[in-house]
C-alpha cells in the first residue's frame, strides 16, 4: 500500500531542490533542455525515489560517461519529434522491424513492420513482457498506437549498452562480472519458465550506469512455450535466430528442436569478447544481410574450436544437415591459445558455455555458481 508520504512527495519537494537539479542537468545541455528533462521526471515519477533516480541517471550520463567511455554523445539539443504523448523524441537505433527513440527518461520502440515476419512478432513480445517480471529484465512501462497506427512499446531509458562499452577498447573486469551476473540471473529466470531469448548480444544488455546494473532487453524474437506454439512448435522452431557472431551452431545446421542452451552459447561468446584485450568477437561473421555470412561463421567456429566429430557433437548426427562431411578438417585451438590474456576462471566458464554439444553447456543457474562470478558476488 502506498504511504501518504509517497502520495504527497511532490508537495513536499522544495522548489530549491528542483532548481538545483535543473542547474546540474544544464551542465551537459541547454538550460531549456534541462528544464524539460527535470519537468518530465517530476511529472512521470510516482515517488521521490523514482524522481531522484531519473534525474541522477541523466546526470551520470552527461559528463562522467562521456569522459570514461570516450563518447561524444550528450542530450540532443534539437527539438526532436513527438510520438504519442511523448515530445522531444530523438532517434537512437533502427532494426529489421522497429526503430528506437529516446524521450528524456523513456525509450520508445516503434514497430515499423506491420506484418509479422517470424521470428519477429511484436504482439508476442508484448505478451511475453507483460507476463514476466525480473530485476534484471527491462520493464515494459506501457504500449500505445501512434498517429500512424503503429504499435509503440515504452521502456525506461537506459543510457548505455554493453556494446557501447566494448567499443571503448577496454571493459573493466568488475563491470564484466556485474553484467554477466545480471544477465545470467535474467536467463535463469527465463529458462526456468521455458522461455528462450534467442538474441543475446551486447547491444541487448542495457546498463543504467557505467558500473551497472545490467538489464536484458529486446524480446522481439523470443520463443515462449505457450505464446509461440501456433507459429513455432517446440520441435520445429525458426532457425534464423540470433545475430552474426553470437549465433549458436545448432541453428546453422538445421536443428529446429533447439532449447534454452542456445542462449548459453551466445552468452559464452559474448563473455569471451569482453574478456579479450582489446575486446574482440570470438568468431568472425559478416552482417546477416551479406552473402556467405552463415558459411563464414561456420568456418570461423571450426577454425577456432576444431571441426566437430560425432564424439564432440553427438547430437548433430540427427540434424537435417550434419556437419561431419566437410571437405577440410581443422584441428582447432586450445582455450589457452584462444584467450591467453584471460584468467583460468574466466576461460573455464567460457569453456563450459561455448561447446558444440548443447547438453554439455552449463545452464544459466550453473553458470551463476561458477567461481568467476562467485568471487565477485561474495566480495
Amino acid at each position: 500500500m502506498t504511504s501518504a508520504c509517497e502520495e504527497n512527495w511532490r508537495s513536499e519537494l522544495k522548489a530549491t531542490v528542483r532548481y538545483d537539479k535543473i542547474e546540474k542537468l544544464s551542465t551537459g545541455t541547454s538550460h531549456k533542455a534541462a528544464f524539460a528533462i527535470e519537468t518530465e521526471a517530476y511529472n512521470n515519477s510516482d515517488s521521490r525515489a523514482t524522481y531522484e533516480n531519473a534525474c541522477n541517471a541523466i546526470l551520470e550520463y552527461q559528463v562522467p560517461r562521456s569522459e570514461e567511455l570516450g563518447s561524444d554523445s550528450t542530450i540532443p539539443r534539437s527539438p526532436g519529434i513527438s510520438i504519442g504523448q511523448y515530445t522531444g523524441c530523438h532517434h537512437l537505433a533502427s532494426g529489421l522491424a522497429s526503430e528506437i527513440y529516446r524521450s528524456t527518461t523513456v525509450a520508445l520502440k516503434v514497430i515499423t513492420e506491420t506484418r509479422n515476419v517470424e521470428p519477429h512478432n511484436a504482439a508476442r513480445e508484448v505478451k511475453i513482457l507483460s507476463n514476466i517480471s525480473h530485476a534484471s529484465i527491462v520493464r515494459l512501462v506501457s504500449t500505445f498506437k501512434d498517429v500512424e497506427g503503429r504499435l509503440v512499446l515504452v521502456f525506461p531509458y537506459m543510457p548505455l549498452t554493453l556494446a557501447k562499452i566494448i567499443q571503448t577498447a577496454s571493459v573493466p573486469e568488475s563491470l564484466i562480472r556485474v553484467c554477466f551476473h545480471d544477465l545470467l540471473s535474467a536467463l535463469a529466470y527465463l529458462h526456468s519458465n521455458n522461455i528462450i531469448h534467442r538474441d543475446v548480444k551486447p547491444s541487448n544488455v542495457l546498463l543504467s550506469s557505467p558500473t551497472g546494473p545490467a538489464y536484458l532487453a529486446d524480446f522481439g524474437t523470443s520463443w515462449h512455450p505457450t505464446f509461440s506454439l501456433n507459429d513455432e512448435p517446440a520441435d520445429y522452431k525458426v532457425i534464423e535466430v540470433g545475430t552474426t557472431c553470437y549465433r549458436a551452431p545448432e541453428t546453422l545446421f538445421g536443428n529446429r528442436s533447439y532449447n534454452a542452451s542456445l542462449d548459453m552459447w551466445a552468452t559464452g561468446t559474448m563473455l569471451a569478447e569482453c574478456l579479450r584485450k582489446p575486446p574482440k568477437p570470438l568468431f568472425e561473421s559478416r552482417d546477416t544481410s551479406e552473402d556467405g555470412n552463415q558459411l563464414g561463421l561456420i568456418l570461423s567456429i571450426f577454425k577456432r574450436l576444431g571441426t566437430p566429430t560425432i564424439e564432440t557433437w553427438p547430437e548433430a548426427e540427427a540434424f537435417s544437415t550434419p556437419p561431419f562431411l566437410w571437405y577440410q578438417e581443422f584441428p582447432g585451438k586450445s582455450w589457452e591459445d584462444l584467450l591467453p590474456e584471460v584468467s583460468e576462471d574466466g576461460r573455464d566458464l567460457i569453456r563450459g558455455l561455448v561447446c558444440y554439444e548443447s547438453r554439455r553447456r552449463l545452464s544459466a543457474t550453473e553458470a551463476l555458481k561458477h567461481q568467476f562470478l562467485n568471487s565477485f558476488t561474495t566480495t
